[in-house]
């Protein structure tokens, strides 16, 4: 969704972070270029106006003018003021204790993702150890509450819907169900209108009044970039609003409304959706967004991602298996599954320092598909002792993965070479230190899980023993 807006921000960062010095001039040039770049990724105009005074005012201080590094210095300025921009800190929802009910409000207008983000958030918070209980109030759109029936079915998490047509009455029934069945959260999926109107306002006043909400929550889509922050005013002047959920922030959409909500609504994004998948649902962190539009990654995100995906007893054995030199096909073909479990190419490549400006469809992905699908078709066997696939084995893999024998027999050279480079790894604590350097991070932050084949040089397995506190301290340093 950034992608414009990191890119032209990131030209900045590079020219600033050369300069030895910086003057009035500099600083007037360089603030015009974010100035447009904020304008063309439809931030609101008084939140630019805002941005572009406060950055100039403190930048032609003593503080970067005089400073030893005022390039950097400038380039701190900036991330603080996008920080700001965005809310400073990241929220929590407030939910009370377990043993009391909490309940979340969800609105929107029809076709923001409601029902969707509900799921997801439903599908958080029983991760977190909740109870949560999905209250189907949508009684408008068609088959909205078979689609919160089956998606609450597909995680895990009851779905309270009557056969009503009074929305209140099946809120405040939801309300009772919760309490008798032992649910502390309760998620209320409320009916969206192609746009605001009075009706609509007074059936979700109602439902407020009836439940007392502790979260009363704005599905937005991030698509609809200066109309998103209006809607937002709009329902909070009425319902009084606690926080938004922007959805669609995987889109091609430019970002405005990300960037102009906090300020103008004074509401914090609490989640984004970043895709149509259930695990597609993150906690939204100002500094970690900031850090994506200066094209400074966001490794933090990388990392907690690698932790919710890796399994620790199966990083341990993969530990083992390179110390003793038992790499085989069928660990190989576990680090692509692992890799794509951790998202889309284009997600990962955000969170990586420098990689934001390059596009993922010019990335080679169809050679991972090619040998996954040859992998795949091999028998156990053979993926345990690739020595003993000789010619006729090789010409049936290549019929059965709808490739070439030339195809094979690349993958298994490629494996071959890849198994020593990891050996060496594995042994070598000052090749694994180098590498690290490669990516930014602290090589001292380097867990007991060593190995290739994963994101740039860097196992998934690697950043699963990482120390967060270190690493969030060395994010800070870097910035």
């Amino acid at each position: 969704m950034l992608e414009k807006l990191s890119s032209a921000f990131s030209g900045v960062v590079k020219t600033l972070s050369g300069k030895s010095t910086i003057t009035e001039r500099n600083i007037e040039d360089t603030v015009e270029q974010i100035k447009m770049a904020l304008l063309e990724a439809d931030v609101n105009l008084r939140v630019v106006r805002r941005f572009v005074n406060s950055t100039i005012e403190e930048a032609k201080g003593e503080k970067v003018l005089k400073a030893v590094d005022p390039g950097q210095q400038f380039v701190k300025i900036i991330y603080d003021k996008i920080v700001a921009m965005l809310g400073d800190t990241k929220v929590d929802l407030h939910l009370k204790g377990p043993d009391t009910q909490s309940v979340i409000l969800m609105l929107g207008l029809q076709g923001a993702g409601k029902t969707t983000a509900a799921h997801k958030l439903a599908a958080k918070l029983l991760k977190d150890g909740r109870k949560p209980l999905l209250a189907a109030c949508d009684l408008v759109r068609p088959a909205a509450v078979e689609q919160l029936s089956q998606l609450g079915e597909k995680i895990g998490v009851p779905v309270f819907k009557e056969n009503s047509k009074d929305a209140v009455k099946n809120a405040k029934e939801a309300i009772d169900f919760a309490r008798r069945n032992g649910n502390d959260t309760i998620i209320i999926d409320t009916a969206g209108r192609l746009q605001i109107d009075e009706d609509m306002m007074a059936e979700l006043v109602k439902i407020k009044k009836v439940t007392s909400p502790v979260e009363v929550l704005l599905v937005a889509d991030a698509m609809t970039g200066q109309n998103a922050v209006e809607i937002a005013k709009s329902f909070d002047e009425q319902l009084g609003l606690t926080g938004v959920i922007l959805t669609k922030f995987d889109s091609d959409a430019r970002g405005g409304a990300a960037l102009s909500l906090k300020t103008i609504t004074d509401k914090p994004i609490l989640f984004v959706g970043t895709g149509e998948k259930t695990e597609d649902f993150e906690v939204f962190h100002p500094e970690r967004i900031a850090s994506r539009i200066l094209g400074m990654g966001d490794i933090v995100s990388l990392v907690e991602k690698a932790q919710e995906t890796v399994d620790q007893e199966a990083a341990l054995k993969m530990q083992k298996k390179l110390q003793r030199n038992e790499f085989t096909l069928q660990d190989m073909l576990e680090q692509f599954q692992q890799v794509k479990k951790m998202g889309s190419m284009s997600k990962l490549l955000e969170m990586l320092p420098g990689m934001n400006g390059i596009d993922p469809s010019q990335l080679d992905m169809s050679g991972m598909k090619k040998n996954e699908a040859i992998i795949q078709s091999m028998t156990y066997k053979e993926r345990l002792n690739h020595l003993i696939i000789g010619p006729s084995r090789r010409k049936r893999i290549a019929k059965g993965s709808g490739t070439s024998v030339a195809d094979v027999n690349k993958l298994i050279k490629q494996f071959e070479k890849t198994k020593l480079m990891m050996k060496k790894v594995s042994r070598n604590r000052g090749l694994q230190g180098k590498m690290m350097n490669q990516l930014g991070l602290d090589p001292s932050m380097m867990g007991g899980a060593g190995g290739m084949g994963g994101l740039g040089g860097l196992d998934p397995s690697a950043l699963k023993g990482m120390d967060m506190n270190k690493l969030r301290e060395m994010a800070r340093r870097f910035r």
